[in-house]
């Protein structure tokens, strides 16, 4: 009796299952060569906006850059430079635009991504990490941008891959890498 109970069971439970569709599966991601052709696109444009605002003056003025999957090709090539934003961060660095990173990782060991990012060939003249109470990634974003500007910078860029990293304000433009839905952290 008790086997054909759980024979039911597992019948009916197959049955239910059978009856709902199932979730579409999230596209792959793309190849890191496709990637890189899409985050080009976007950020192509960030020099020569950055050139034009430099030409109209300010002190302080600051790019700010998230780090995974935007610095860094986390995903792809764990602790590698993304070439096409660190190109940018140099022609700032180069052009007296400090290079400031916001980031929802953890603020327990910061000299740890300080040092990804300079290994990685960055210049880092600020890093804003997570807080313990900071309500999510798009809270910590706007705390650091605030803390940034509070101290008297001019954020002229953002760039970020997330709409995380975008939402709050506190910068002139901002360049939204391809996180393919979420995908790309």
């Amino acid at each position: 009796m008790i086997k054909l109970g759980i024979v039911a069971a597992a019948v009916g439970a197959v049955l239910v299952g059978a009856a709902v569709p199932a979730a579409a599966a999230p596209a792959a991601l793309p190849s890191y060569e496709q990637w890189q052709a899409d985050v080009k696109k976007v950020i192509d444009p960030a020099i020569p906006w950055l050139q034009s605002r430099v030409a109209q003056g300010g002190s302080k003025l600051a790019i700010v850059l998230d780090i995974d999957n935007t610095s860094l090709e986390t995903h792809y090539h764990f602790g590698a430079a993304n070439k096409p934003v660190l190109a940018v961060t140099q022609w700032a660095h180069s052009h007296g635009v400090s290079v400031l990173f916001a980031t929802a990782r953890p603020d327990i060991l910061p000299s740890i991504t300080r040092w990804q990012l300079t290994n990685a060939g960055y210049t880092v003249d600020g890093l804003c990490l997570g807080k313990l109470g900071d309500s999510g990634p798009a809270a910590t974003k706007q705390r650091c941008r605030k803390e940034y500007t509070d101290s008297g910078y001019t954020i002229t860029e953002n760039i970020g891959n997330r709409p995380t990293d975008m939402a709050g304000g506190n910068y002139e433009k901002g360049f939204q890498l391809p996180d393919y839905d979420g995908q790309l952290s």
